[in-house]
């Protein structure tokens, strides 16, 4: 395994392909290398090396024309809830247990087109349902990071914890998540990594597997702000398939990553300073403060009121929206049958095997608040607050071009600390879930460590198709912060 290789960024390593220093094999393989070596993070639920040569080969080809791709030769993992065509497809869950589509989703089918190779399939919690990467059907998902000094395991956050472990540990140059209410950002947070939620629409939904419809939206996790930027070129565009997906151009991004703050309004809200919140993260969020300040941008204090109203929205109408879409699990077109007694017997008894205890308390709770007598005074009303949260950020946009906060609440945890509390374990989504409510890009990057060495994130927060100031504020943080930690290899098996 070439450390070097699995060490580059993506543009670094477009570079090198582009002039032919390293070959999209030799990439391939000393990732190929990195994952086999790295089993003990249990970052992917499947492998697909010979994909990957197959894939590393053709963009060889391509190269040597100079007809090359945006991800042209890059090594890529993708979370288990994108459909792959002949490739088998979980989404964490026994449920879809031996799934394999016969179709591609369209955004990675976006990014073949583009060149990318596929490594494999990273692990997640099940049908995206958790914050910690631990109701997965494989397995939990293992942080790469440790507390200096302590070997106890840390959870890597969810649900795209398989993908943010990948990036983190090097097994892949980039990885695609998706995030429902935090499930890009916070374990990009808890990594040490990158994670950007486009605006809702940006990227089609079409071939992943569906959470909460209105809510779900896919997005890069990498290792620095530039490459979520390439990557987010290659995965977004229109797509006739998908009603939500908006028909506006893709720009390039990249081209404005350098351009200065200067000028631009920064919006500091108040709700954001939410009691008990560990003095580390707030120094953290002063610092990202001072940083935009000293480049030249304008803080502004900004209120969005209906904030705390956020997450106890939010699971109202997530589990209300998954129990509908996942009523089509029931033994009979694809994944777990287990036959017993009559029709009703079997799916009762299907879906009580294939779903976990996550998944089953939210499409209980789902049921429940779309039920006779109780939609209008929770479903009804959880749609109103989401209203008034999104006019919330309309009132700041007036003020503001972007928002900085604190991405999480914490630094990860320990495996199995939370487990028993669903309500702790739901809190860690109390400062990203308003962006998913109001449709809004989002990007989490590292800005420092925790006082035990733990990554910690600053979050910014932009307009609806505004990804390009988002991805531009986020670069200033990231030149300023510096942040160059990286886990010790706890993991490696040679």
């Amino acid at each position: 395994m070439s450390t070097s290789l699995t060490s580059l960024t993506i543009a670094d390593a477009r570079a090198q392909l582009g002039d032919r220093s390293i070959s999209a094999r030799e990439l391939a393989e000393s990732h190929i290398a990195a994952i086999e070596a790295s089993r003990a993070l249990n970052a992917f639920v499947s492998e697909t090396a010979d994909r990957a040569i197959a894939d590393a080969a053709r963009a060889d080809v391509r190269l040597a024309k100079g007809d090359a791709g945006v991800l042209e030769g890059i090594p890529v993992a993708i979370k288990d809830l994108f459909c792959t065509k002949g490739v088998l497809s979980t989404a964490g869950s026994h449920i879809l247990n031996g799934f394999v589509p016969a179709y591609e989703s369209t955004v990675t089918a976006n990014m073949w087109r583009e060149g990318a190779v596929m490594l494999g399939k990273t692990n997640m919690d099940e049908f995206a349902m958790g914050s910690s990467n631990e109701t997965s059907y494989y397995g939990p998902v293992l942080n790469p990071w440790r507390r200096p000094g302590d070997n106890r395991d840390l959870v890597p956050g969810g649900s795209s914890g398989g993908s943010a472990a990948a990036v983190a540990a090097q097994l892949c140059l980039g990885a695609t998540g998706t995030d429902t209410g935090g499930s890009i950002r916070q374990p990009a947070a808890f990594t040490g990594t990158v994670g950007l939620k486009p605006t809702y629409g940006r990227c089609s939904r079409w071939g992943i597997v569906a959470f909460a419809s209105s809510l779900d939206q896919a997005g890069p996790m990498t290792r620095t702000v530039g490459d979520a930027a390439i990557m987010l070129k290659a995965m977004a565009g229109h797509d006739a398939k998908d009603s939500t997906s908006v028909d506006v151009a893709v720009p390039d991004y990249e081209s404005v990553l350098e351009k200065s703050v200067k000028g631009l309004r920064i919006g500091i809200p108040a709700e954001y300073r939410i009691d008990g919140t560990p003095a580390e993260i707030v120094a953290l969020w002063d610092s990202g403060i001072a940083w935009l300040k000293d480049a030249g941008a304008e803080i502004v204090a900004v209120s969005l009121p209906h904030t705390k109203y956020a997450l106890p929205a939010y699971y109202i109408v997530a589990p209300a929206e998954a129990s509908s879409n996942l009523a089509r699990y029931d033994g009979v077109r694809y994944g777990l049958r287990v036959d017993q007694g009559d029709l009703t017997e079997m799916y009762e008894t299907t879906r009580a095997a294939g779903f976990g205890a996550e998944v089953k308390r939210r499409i209980l709770i789902g049921t429940y608040v779309l039920s006779a007598g109780y939609y209008d005074a929770y479903y009804l009303q959880a749609q109103k607050v989401r209203t008034l949260i999104a006019d919330d950020f309309k009132q700041a946009w007036q003020k503001v071009d972007v928002l900085l906060t604190p991405t999480t609440p914490e630094p990860a945890f320990g495996v199995g600390e939370k487990s028993d509390d669903p309500v702790a374990m739901y809190l860690n989504d109390i400062l990203t879930v308003p962006a998913n409510m109001a449709g809004l890009p989002a990007l989490s990057l590292p800005a420092g460590l925790s006082s035990q060495g733990l990554p910690l994130g600053l979050q910014v927060v932009g307009r609806a198709f505004d990804e390009e100031t988002v991805l531009r504020v986020g670069r200033a943080l990231e030149r300023a912060a510096a942040f160059d930690g990286r886990p010790a290899p706890w993991w490696r098996s040679n």
